[in-house]
């Protein structure tokens, strides 16, 4: 029996994944399933570059919008919604179209990878923390090089959430994050055709020096301020790329500019590390951002 067809339309942050797709949703009649780990959280709009109203141009969008910034919500969360979404936009008869930028989410489709279910040590959990507070969050990511360094390829030093998920996993089963995720991994549900956006290195980083002064004109700093007033428990979330360098500014650790520049760098590292790991996935098709729309979409719907 023929598989129904799933178009991933990956890519770094800032190459244009949101655009692309709601032109391709309208041509062929899609719906859109976002595959971003910052853009499910809810009062986290301009610093998750999350589409607008306007954007989404009556384009239907899942996975948006819906998680508080302090729960926790794990890959497997994801998986189990994002798979939910795409039956439901086959079932209208639909093409689903999954968009994002989280090399994880859209691995735990595209490999079908079961996340057993991780009974994690709270006791544990406090011990890191205190490490990370009392001799640096560099201890702990060189302890979880040392026990999977594959996985802590594509995590970055400053990552404090993912650092920590490496080491609990290695805690609680003895087994390291790749060596359980190549276990798992088994036939997926779906045929899927997976995009990927390439730009040349610094033309992209230059989009996204421009996308941190856009936000922060948009009121970024207004934005975590609120966060930081609304979630009294200080939100996993707030931990994210662009909202933990305006933390340390208004609790006054850095000055303004070096907000600013902290914040372009690790985006920029952050799309660096995101070229490497889709790069990786063997049947990735890559698209040239130099193309027009039209090309892009047509290409799109020439190889799926």
């Amino acid at each position: 029996m023929k598989k129904p067809k799933v178009i991933v339309i990956c890519g770094p942050t800032a190459s244009g994944k949101t655009a692309l797709s709601i032109e391709l949703a309208k041509k062929i009649n899609g719906e859109i399933v976002s595959a971003d780990s910052m853009q499910i959280y809810k009062d986290m709009d301009i610093g998750t570059a999350k589409p607008t109203s306007e954007e989404m141009q009556g384009i239907k969008h899942y996975l948006l919008d819906f998680v508080s910034p302090n729960e926790r919500y794990s890959v497997a969360d994801f998986k189990k919604e994002a798979k939910k979404a795409i039956n439901e936009i086959i079932n209208k008869g639909k093409t689903p179209i999954v968009v994002g930028g989280t090399g994880l989410y859209v691995d735990s489709l595209i490999y079908e990878i079961e996340y057993k279910e991780i009974e994690f040590d709270e006791q544990y959990r406090a011990k890191l923390e205190k490490i990370a507070e009392q001799e640096g969050l560099e201890k702990l990511y060189k302890k979880a090089i040392e026990i999977d360094s594959l996985a802590m390829e594509k995590i970055s030093p400053n990552d404090k959430k993912r650092i920590m998920r490496v080491l609990e996993i290695y805690h609680a089963t003895g087994k390291n994050k790749t060596e359980q995720e190549k276990e798992s991994r088994r036939e997926p549900d779906f045929d899927y055709k997976v995009f990927a956006i390439d730009m040349d290195r610094q033309v992209l980083y230059n989009r996204i020096n421009l996308r941190v002064d856009i936000m922060l004109e948009n009121g970024l700093i207004e934005e975590v301020k609120i966060l930081k007033e609304k979630y009294n428990k200080f939100p996993t979330a707030m931990q994210g790329l662009g909202y933990k360098e305006v933390v340390e500014y208004l609790e006054n650790k850095i000055t303004y500019q070096e907000m600013v520049e902290k914040i372009k760098q690790e985006t920029r590292r952050y799309a660096k590390r995101q070229l490497t790991w889709f790069r990786k996935n063997k049947q990735t098709i890559w698209i040239d951002a130099y193309k027009s729309m039209e090309e892009r979409v047509n290409q799109i719907l020439l190889e799926s």
